[in-house]
């Protein structure tokens, strides 16, 4: 769990740190994970968090499931592009209202455009990182820095060189050697360990990025595992609305509880280290199966990002492109859940808490920005085999 300082709700309080106060706005669930090492890093470097969350895809739900100290600020609008782009503005006034009165050197998030308009209005330094190189971004404003990893590009990110910061490995190298399992949840979902059980993440409707064949493909693998026998599926829909969707498409698999739904935010680590095989629609779900060494499917139709293609290449990750190849490709067996290895720290977090820190006091030195050196990229190997640990190299700037 976190162990940085975080600022209450009073921004009068003393600072508790002396190096400064970063804000961190949490726009999206695998957000919260992701952020609660490099807060608690922070935290033991000096520097204090400010925390913010939107009111989106069970964000507050893990937020209290993290026991975060956080202020929920705004909500999502829908699919709806205008109402997307006035929400987006409508969430950062509310952002400005509440991060003006506070003495903030840094607004830092996993792609929060909110949190991107109100830092810039308010004159704080930005830093976006990002692991999707196809994400939509502002045409008209850009932060001050850019960070992602080593797998994506340099032709891939059309921003000055010297204002991009790298890191090795992928996201979920940050939080997964943390990751501890509980077999609590099996009994918690109703689940015994002679079920085949297979995590379904539906696509990301609501995002951008959605294309209609995201949705064919994950109608036709739900309809896949419910005809398949002794299968178990703990579907992890990412709103109300979704979940009603999927209950009202398939009424029988639910009334049998073949097709389970959890109740409330549960740990997504810990539900894909006790299923046999995760099927997923988007990114960071597919990703933390394949750190896990789980056995994974993607249904995701869009433009495959940098590090989804290096994972199909290295086996770790599986691309369904049609709905024929469900039955060939999709390899319904039980998993052999060997002893996790005790890897410690991936270079990723220390990368990216030093890039950060290392931004910070480029931008005390004058107004040159951070320069880049180049690393060394590394390879990526599951965290969780016995391959052990993975990457060597950080991100130096000077």
């Amino acid at each position: 769990m976190p162990t940085a300082t975080l600022i209450e709700d009073d921004s009068r309080k003393v600072n508790a740190t002396p190096l400064g106060r970063i804000w961190i706005d949490l726009d999206n669930s695998p957000h919260v994970p992701f952020f609660a090492p490099i807060i608690e890093e922070l935290g033991k470097r000096g520097y204090s968090v400010f925390l913010t969350a939107r009111d989106a895809f069970q964000v507050t739900e893990l937020v209290d499931l993290f026991q975060m100290n956080c202020q929920p600020i705004g909500r999502h609008y829908g699919k709806n592009k205008v109402l997307k782009v006035a929400g987006t503005c409508y969430r950062a006034l509310q952002l400005m209202g509440r991060a003006w009165r506070e003495d903030l050197i840094l607004a830092l998030s996993h792609g929060s455009r909110s949190q991107l308009l109100a830092g810039t209005f308010l004159r704080i330094p930005t830093l976006v990182i990002f692991d999707y190189e196809f994400a939509r971004k502002l045409t008209t404003i850009q932060p001050t820095w850019v960070m992602a990893p080593h797998l994506i590009p340099d032709s891939a990110i059309p921003f000055p060189k010297h204002r991009v910061l790298r890191y090795p490995g992928i996201k979920e190298d940050v939080y997964v050697p943390r990751f501890r399992p509980d077999p609590a949840i099996l009994a918690k979902l109703g689940l015994t360990k002679t079920d085949l059980v297979v995590t379904m993440r539906p696509p990301a409707t609501e995002a951008h990025y959605f294309t209609p064949k995201s949705d064919v493909l994950y109608r036709a693998t739900m309809d896949f595992l419910g005809k398949s026998p002794n299968v178990r599926v703990v579907v992890v829909p990412r709103n109300g609305k979704q979940a009603e969707v999927a209950r009202q498409t398939w009424p029988q698999f639910f009334a049998s509880r073949k097709f389970i739904i959890p109740e409330g935010a549960v740990d997504g680590l810990n539900l894909l280290w006790f299923s046999d095989l995760a099927i997923g629609g988007g990114g960071t779900m597919n990703r933390e199966a394949a750190a896990l060494g789980v056995p994974v499917y993607s249904t995701f139709a869009g433009s495959i990002g940098a590090v989804d293609r290096y994972l199909s290449e290295m086996q770790r990750l599986t691309i369904i492109e049609s709905s024929e190849e469900i039955p060939a490709k999709i390899k319904l067996r039980r998993r052999e859940r060997s002893r996790l290895t005790d890897v410690g720290r991936l270079p990723a977090l220390d990368a990216i808490v030093d890039n950060i820190i290392a931004a910070l006091e480029a931008r005390r030195r004058g107004p040159r920005q951070a320069v880049r050196r180049p690393v060394p990229q590394g390879s990526f190997n599951p965290a969780f085999t016995r391959d052990g640990i993975h990457t060597e190299g950080g991100v130096n700037l000077q």
